[in-house]
């Protein structure tokens, strides 16, 4: 006679889904060559970073190196890159205030990266990572994550400040009122 057992007589807890997520990283010239040099030295592990595409490689105990080349244009930043890269544009610059623990920031991290795509010659994109920036985030008070701000000749523009996740068709009709009424002003 055979027993048929369930998961609760097996288990004392329920049992969380398994899955599994493989996926590729493509690489230019650069950074083939990059990895390559890495590789003679035995490549530990590699990590993601919150920016969507940088890759933080490990080697050995505790040297790393870090790759940073945003997906779309988009291009990751610290304070001291702040004011070249952002006050000083001659572009209008969409600023994306983000942290790697922010749930909402991964979520609305592909729309941010159409966006630069596709609005790459009139907008420049920047993330500035909360954690590592705390200047940053003090001066132009940054209270909730995501928050984006679009800034003009080195000047926030009014009413540009955007909080929270929103979904890419919001974000693209955001962009594109902030544009409209950037180039009527």
């Amino acid at each position: 006679m055979d027993t048929v057992l369930s998961n609760s007589t097996l288990f004392p807890r329920p049992l969380l889904p398994v899955r599994t997520v493989t996926s590729t990283i493509t690489l230019n010239s650069t950074t083939t060559y990059f990895f390559k040099k890495l590789q003679r030295r035995r490549v530990v592990r590699f990590r993601k970073n919150p920016c969507a595409d940088t890759v933080v490689a490990a080697v050995g105990n505790n040297k790393s190196s870090t790759i940073t080349s945003c997906g779309g244009g988009i291009r990751e930043i610290k304070e001291k890159e702040f004011s070249d890269a952002v006050l000083k544009s001659d572009r209008l610059v969409l600023v994306e205030f983000v942290a790697n623990w922010c749930g909402p920031c991964r979520l609305i991290s592909p729309a941010i990266e159409s966006i630069a795509q596709e609005y790459g010659d009139r907008l420049r994109v920047v993330k500035i990572d909360h954690d590592t920036n705390p200047g940053l985030i003090e001066e132009y008070k940054v209270y909730g994550l995501p928050t984006l701000i679009l800034f003009k000749n080195g000047e926030e523009v009014p009413e540009s400040r955007r909080e929270g996740a929103i979904t890419k068709v919001k974000l693209k009709e955001y962009v594109d009122a902030l544009l409209e009424s950037v180039s009527v002003a």
